[in-house]
């Protein structure tokens, strides 16, 4: 049976909440979260970067002089890239390395990498908080009290709090989302997963 720690809204353990196992209780496919890393990377790019060759630049058509007697080096066409204005040699052109990610792959990837996390005991719960104002104090002293402070935190909560994302958004290391746009990227780069109760409720009535 698969618990994690269940904590106040000041940092102290109360109790262990069983997890289900539905969600933190499978066998981590680790190629699976392979895949899904090398998806996510490649998604990443903009690929806006473009500049203009000789074949695209404005100019070109009659040769700018007669090929011999000038006494001038020979030139074909003004838009050559030793010319001011001219195209870019093997200038760098938009690639599309988007991949799509199956739903199936990404929720495979999602629940191994929840399991490999509940099995290390790096998955934490707490108390709903309600700050009548941003306090980032508040939110460092109970991750110093529950013994995860100055690592990679990931926090979850479920619907929008505008007080306790300002609360967060400041500290060091710590990453706060809605726990419907967590990915398996963000847990992979976390040392601790943090969830509230109904984060926690919210994950298991979607995944399970």
């Amino acid at each position: 049976m698969l618990t994690a720690d269940f904590y106040d809204k000041e940092g102290n353990q109360v109790e262990s909440v069983e997890l289900d196992q539905r969600i933190f209780g499978r066998k981590p496919n680790m190629s699976v979260i392979h895949q899904y890393v090398k998806a996510y990377w490649a998604n990443q790019g903009q690929r806006t970067v473009k500049k203009k060759s000789r074949a695209e630049v404005r100019g070109g058509g009659a040769k700018p002089w007669r090929q011999k007697g000038t006494g001038r080096a020979r030139a074909g066409s003004n838009t050559s890239p030793i010319w001011v204005g001219g195209g870019r040699a093997f200038p760098p052109t938009p690639i599309d390395r988007h991949r799509d990610i199956p739903k199936k792959m990404k929720r495979k990837a999602l629940l191994s990498t929840l399991s490999a996390m509940a099995s290390e005991n790096r998955v934490k719960i707490i108390q709903e908080i309600n700050l009548e104002a941003p306090k980032t104090k508040v939110i460092a002293e109970m991750f110093d009290k529950m013994g995860i402070g100055g690592s990679k935190i990931l926090f979850l909560s479920e619907g929008k709090d505008e007080n306790l994302y300002k609360s967060c958004r400041n500290l060091n290391g710590l990453v706060f989302k809605r726990a419907c746009l967590v990915n398996p990227y963000d847990l992979l780069t976390c040392d601790f997963l943090v969830l509230t109760k109904k984060a926690l409720d919210s994950l298991t009535e979607v995944f399970a």
